[in-house]
This record gives structure tokens, C-alpha cells and sequence, in this order.
């Protein structure tokens, strides 16, 4: 059975994915071309940010360091759990580095807020995201970026269960090549 069988409706097609992502590198290689020294700090927040963070890195022609941190707020449900926990941390020293979050989705803004807060701790000297996704009607923090920290959006998302290109459902649909609305009878 194919997993395309499984969505709904399809948001957004790997060659839109695709054009976006090039958007986004190009923006991310503008604003950062002018820095010498040190190089920005790529942080995929994984497992949903994989293929995202991956397409994006090979398109920003800069130095840069690239670097995972795991925060589980999901588990195998639909809803955030509103307690985000740190699973896999940097190995990276952020000390006076600039930062850019990659993330797949920002729905309730407790996991970026935690992040952030959390490299501020560790001394980063500028703390940017990047999401794929973005649903500002489900925000219920409102994180605030570090220093000269810039807000990157891949696509503003409706309030859907998306799954596709690293999203999951139970950790399922991750390698799905665009982002669908699951079917509610494959989640509820």
C-alpha cells in the first residue's frame, strides 16, 4: 500500500519545496555573506528538520559549522506535549557564535523559546530560525530572538496535520517528497 493513499490533500509539491528552499539560501547567504569570522552555526533540530536542514546547507555557498540538537515535544501524538525536553544536545561550543535554528515546524513556540533560551545560556552571541513550516495561529510563546537573530519562514501552514519531507506521524511519512494533510483516520 502506498503511503500516498494516507494524505488528504497535498500542500505543497517537491519542486515548490524545492524553489523555496532556494529562496531561503539565497536570503540566509545574503545577510551572512558580509560576516568574516566566526562562521554561523547551522542547528537542525531533529528528527523533523533532517531533509530540510540538509537541502539548505548545500545551498549556502559560506563557511559554515552544522551542528543536531534533539528536542522532543510530540512523541506519537498530534498535539505538542507543552514540555519540550533536550534528548541530543550540540557538541559545538556556541560561545560567541551567531546561530541559526532549523527548524521543520514552529506551531506553539515552547521548543524554539526553550532553544533559544538555552544558547543564550551557552553564550551564543545571536540566535536566528529557520522553519520550514510556520503556524502563528497555534503559537502560544512568543519566543524573542537573540541579538541580530532574523526570523527565516519557509511557508506559513494552516492548522492541519501536515506529515512529508521529515514530518512524521509516529514516525511514519518522514520520506514522503512533499508535505500532505494526513487522513484523520491514520492519526485518530
Amino acid at each position: 500500500m502506498s503511503l500516498d493513499s494516507h494524505i488528504e490533500k497535498v500542500l505543497w509539491t517537491a519542486e515548490g519545496i524545492s524553489a523555496r528552499v532556494a529562496e531561503l539560501a539565497a536570503e540566509i547567504t545574503d545577510d551572512f555573506s558580509h560576516r568574516v569570522s566566526p562562521p554561523p552555526v547551522m542547528v537542525a533540530v531533529v528528527t523533523g528538520a533532517f531533509l530540510f536542514a540538509a537541502d539548505l546547507v548545500r545551498l549556502i555557498p559560506l563557511p559554515i559549522c552544522v551542528d543536531f540538537v534533539r528536542s522532543d515535544s510530540y512523541g506519537s501524538s498530534t498535539e505538542s506535549s507543552g514540555s519540550p525536553r533536550i534528548s541530543l544536545d550540540l557538541k559545538l561550543d556556541v560561545k560567541g557564535k551567531h546561530i541559526i535554528l532549523i527548524e521543520d515546524i514552529v506551531d506553539t513556540g515552547r521548543t524554539l523559546s526553550c532553544l533559544i533560551t538555552r544558547l543564550e545560556s551557552e553564550g551564543a552571541s545571536s540566535v536566528s530560525v529557520c522553519t520550514f513550516l510556520d503556524k502563528p495561529m497555534r503559537r502560544k510563546v512568543h519566543f524573542k530572538l537573540l541579538g541580530s537573530g532574523k526570523y527565516y519562514r519557509g511557508f506559513e501552514c494552516p492548522d492541519d496535520f501536515v506529515v512529508g519531507y521529515g514530518m512524521d506521524y509516529a514516525e511514519l511519512y518522514r520520506n514522503l517528497p512533499y508535505i500532505g494533510v494526513l487522513k484523520p483516520e491514520y492519526y485518530k
